[in-house]
């Protein structure tokens, strides 16, 4: 899993002026939102925009996941129905509560030609849906799992991103136990950097791959923490190569500025190098 994921926009469909704009965002993926960010009488007319942009295309390498309405709503139905024309790469399903809600999308994908290929990625915003989270990981096509912290943090009727912790940290539990992206929820005040920062550097030392967005001001924050920095570079360079020495004279470890180096520590070196590799084929594509 070397694609990056640090920087993960919401796009609402309705926008053309703001889907095209994405496409010189400096973005890992981003999220056409059909859903939160779309007005009842606007949900048409949006759908029907959304799989003309996505047939249009010229979004690079920008990971692309299209959010539908659930299919307890009256719209669910018809955006799968009018997006699946255009070959989307992955369906974001909210409020995800079980594995029977990804196994009846994964039916509906399986019955179309169009969707053959097209993934599943999972909003885990609800306290059911955070408890099954390990099933859900292990349902058919599943890729992904946003957090949803907003509406999760309404139904816990939690008032701290502390309050959520065992949730975020249930779900990362289930991403990484079946190889899934586990993307961190959203920060609102996207005026306030000091404080996206800070909670870019926590999600980033739980485990997270990235951060959600809701402003491109804040792509630039997500980037430079979700990303391997230099010295973190030049140290798994060092522990890789100090390592492969120490094989090499028949010796299971190594020495790293007075640390021992094992195999579990050259596996993490490899991935953050590897990790650092994708962001600069994706930076300069």
């Amino acid at each position: 899993m070397t694609r990056p994921y640090r920087s993960v926009l919401y796009i609402p469909a309705s926008r053309a002026r703001a889907m095209e704009k994405a496409k010189t965002l400096p973005i890992d993926a981003i999220i056409f939102d059909l859903e939160d960010a779309v007005a009842v009488d606007e949900k048409a007319n949006a759908r029907a925009l959304l799989q003309e942009t996505l047939v249009t295309g010229g979004f690079g390498n920008r990971a692309q996941i299209v959010r539908i309405n659930g299919f307890d709503t009256d719209w669910g139905a018809d955006d799968l129905a009018t997006i699946a024309a255009a070959k989307p790469q992955a369906v974001l399903l909210p409020k995800v509560n079980g594995a029977a809600d990804i196994e009846a999308l994964a039916a509906l994908l399986d019955t179309n030609p169009d969707t053959a290929e097209t993934q599943i990625w999972a909003m885990m915003e609800t306290p059911e849906g955070i408890l099954n989270a390990a099933q859900i990981a292990a349902a058919p096509r599943m890729a992904g799992f946003v957090m949803g912290t907003n509406d999760l943090a309404k139904d816990l009727n939690a008032r701290t991103r502390e309050a959520m912790l065992t949730s975020l940290q249930l779900c990362l539990l289930a991403a990484r136990a079946h190889g899934l992206v586990c993307i961190d929820g959203v920060y609102n005040a996207f005026r306030d950097e000091e404080g996206l920062a800070q909670e870019c550097a926590q999600g980033r030392d739980f485990g997270f791959d990235g951060k959600t967005l809701i402003h491109p001001a804040q792509i630039a924050t997500a980037n430079a923490i979700f990303a391997p920095s230099a010295d973190e570079i030049d140290l798994a360079r060092r522990q890789i190569e100090a390592f492969e020495l120490a094989e090499a004279r028949g010796e299971g470890v190594a020495v790293v500025d007075g640390k021992i180096v094992e195999n579990l520590h050259v596996e993490t070196a490899r991935a953050t190098l590897a990790k650092a590799n994708a962001i600069a084929a994706t930076e300069a594509a």
